[in-house]
């Protein structure tokens, strides 16, 4: 039976597309995976406390494999992105950060605590994940 992944896929709401736009990456290259990502239109973010959305992440990281986190430069400016590497730390998790096409500038935070940093191809994102899990 194949490997089905657990993956937490990082993403700012602001830069939804780019979320969609990995994991129809991971689909064309046929990864089996469930996506323990916080949903955008979960009422948490809406309406939830800073503590609420930060257990409501904790509680996701717990049953993943491996975190995905944009290196986009807007990382260095999102609390939830520094937040999210410090939960995935915490657990033990691995951390592949994805460098933005065509990016000049990416997130030195997310590649500093990154086990793998891999550029925006369907290919190297799941080398990377089969290679950290």
């Amino acid at each position: 039976m194949p490997k089905i992944y657990r993956l937490f896929i990082s993403h700012s709401w602001a830069y939804g597309d780019a979320y969609d736009k990995i994991t129809k990456l991971l689909k064309d290259q046929n990864l089996l995976f469930y996506d323990y990502s916080v949903p955008k239109n979960d009422p948490v973010h809406t309406n939830g406390t800073d503590k609420q959305l930060k257990v409501a992440i904790e509680n996701k990281i717990k049953g993943t494999h491996c975190i995905l986190i944009l290196a986009g430069v807007y990382a260095n400016y999102s609390k939830w992105i520094q937040k999210e590497i410090n939960i995935a730390i915490e657990q033990g998790k691995p951390i592949i950060a994805i460098e933005p096409w065509g990016a000049e500038k990416t997130s030195i935070l997310v590649k500093n605590n990154a086990d793998e940093i891999v550029k925006w191809q369907g290919k190297s994102i799941v080398e990377a994940i089969k290679k950290v899990v």
